[in-house]
């Protein structure tokens, strides 16, 4: 019982920090409806300007935006609102429902609140640190974003999207950013103590995440890039390396330091509701067009390349992992038809936006095959991976980063060509890209986990009596059935 008083204790006062820092800095980022010539916001932002350059200015000396599309802008929130459903709604049942039902409220609750978790994370500090102007050698962003400043709501991004608004931007990335760390979960499942899992969730995001999406996807004023892998030229279209590398490879890492489940090998563990597991891979499905579409950062032809690239590679993926299944087990998994699914949109993640349909087709069944593969190899190892987070998003995410490297084609957007089209070089630097960020996830989350475990009171393990019992009444206090 102290030793939880104290792990509380150290939780409200890690919280306490946050929200005093959130309160003194929040007067110092309010800016005036009309962003003046000398504003420090104006050089990150498009602005409309003479044939000579100057800036133009309205009846008050205020600058004017750069035009906005409507069109594009109302896309884009539209998948920020469908990329937000697969967290909250997809993940969650798809977690929920392959937990056993006595750790089925704990997984929903993980992956709930990482989404209100990160969501604060990403306004305090993590944009800024992810997407803000560079800090030196292309490895993270500064803080000259942090609490949005110089992040306007009427006007464009200079380097990104220049026809939706600055904080259309962010938002839309803030999803990605949310749904990483709660794919963890599936790794951590059912042996977490929900208090850590809090603390993991803001370090891993800020000293993982932030760091791959900077050195992957930002870009400086004049267009080029400053992360060192994409300056590199290593493509990533929706997150491939960023978001599933990095979470399925952390997830490993995690499983194997935690160890096993009580029980594990001996008893049964199978997924508790197979019909939560199905609706939470179909929202997931639906959610993944915002996802790979609106990656494409408008309503263009990269937008319509990216949505059928996704459905293909989708459902070939899900039949191919069924046909295997039943080829081996003799009998066609739903459960397995679900997971490979899932499969298929990791794999085809970095590819959406530059692959041909014929393509998106072959990266599906590669991705169940290998998929498939290395959740027979780390159940033969014995590795806990619960849920399988290394299994699909880890495997799923290295192979579609590797493919995109041989089947990408220059023809469908900013991407150049692959080695199946001539050009061997890119899938080296696809490569590169993507064991970088599985190293870097990799070493940083043996060091969290490791010092966490270390000054968290009693370790970041439950105890195994609150295993035996289940996390939903030991952390919680709540059954997912009350019924029964």
């Amino acid at each position: 019982m102290v030793k939880m008083k104290r792990a509380n204790l150290f939780l409200m006062l890690a919280i306490a920090a946050v929200l005093a820092g959130t309160i003194s800095i929040a007067p110092a980022y309010a800016y005036n409806s009309k962003t003046m010539p000398d504003d420090p916001a104006v050089k990150y932002h498009s602005w409309q300007t003479d044939e000579e350059g100057n800036f133009l200015l309205d009846e008050d000396g205020a600058l004017i935006a750069a035009e906005i599309n409507s069109g594009d802008n109302a896309w884009m929130l539209t998948s920020s609102a469908l990329v937000l459903m697969m967290t909250p709604a997809g993940l969650a049942f798809f977690y929920g429902g392959l937990a056993r039902r006595k750790n089925s409220v704990n997984v929903l609750h993980m992956v709930f609140v990482t989404t209100g978790l990160v969501g604060i994370q990403w306004v305090l500090f993590g944009y800024s640190l992810s997407f803000g102007p560079d800090a030196g050698y292309g490895f993270i962003g500064t803080l000259e974003w942090a609490g949005l400043q110089n992040v306007l709501h009427d006007a464009p991004s200079d380097v990104y999207t220049l026809t939706i608004p600055h904080q259309t931007l962010m938002i839309f990335q803030m999803m990605f950013a949310i749904i990483t760390p709660a794919l963890i979960v599936a790794s951590l499942a059912e042996r977490m103590k929900f208090s850590a899992f809090l603390i993991f969730v803001i370090l891993w995001t800020t000293f993982v995440y932030d760091f791959a999406a900077h050195w992957t996807w930002s870009l400086g004023s004049n267009g080029t890039a400053l992360g060192w892998t994409g300056e590199l030229g290593s493509l990533d279209f929706a997150g491939g390396t960023v978001i599933h590398i990095t979470s399925g490879w952390a997830g490993l890492v995690v499983a194997l330091m935690l160890g096993r489940r009580l029980g594990y090998g001996k008893i049964p563990m199978e997924p508790h509701n197979v019909g939560m597991v199905v609706m939470g891979a179909a929202l997931l499905w639906v959610g993944w067009f915002g996802f790979n579409a609106g990656s494409a950062g408008d309503a263009s032809n990269a937008a319509t390349g990216a949505f059928v690239a996704t459905q293909v590679a989708t459902g070939t993926a899900a039949l191919t992992w069924s046909l295997i299944s039943w080829a081996h087990t003799g009998r066609a998994s739903t459960v397995g038809a679900a997971s490979g699914a899932v499969a298929g949109l990791v794999a085809i993640t970095p590819a959406a936006g530059f692959v041909s349909p014929m393509s998106a087709i072959i990266i599906g069944v590669i991705a169940s095959i290998v998929c498939y593969a290395a959740v027979a190899f780390k159940n033969k190892r014995k590795w806990d991976d619960a849920l399988d987070t290394w299994g699909v998003h880890g495997i799923g995410g290295l192979a579609g980063a590797l493919l995109t490297g041989i089947f990408s084609e220059s023809r469908y957007s900013w991407g150049d060509q692959g080695l199946a089209f001539g050009n061997p070089a890119q899938l080296y630097e696809n490569a590169v890209g993507a064991f970088a960020a599985l190293a870097w996830a990799m070493g940083i989350t043996a060091i969290i986990i490791k010092v966490m475990d270390a000054v968290w009171p009693g370790g970041i393990r439950v105890t195994p009596k609150e295993e035996e019992v289940g996390l939903d009444l030991a952390q919680h206090g709540e059954r997912a059935y009350a019924m029964d």
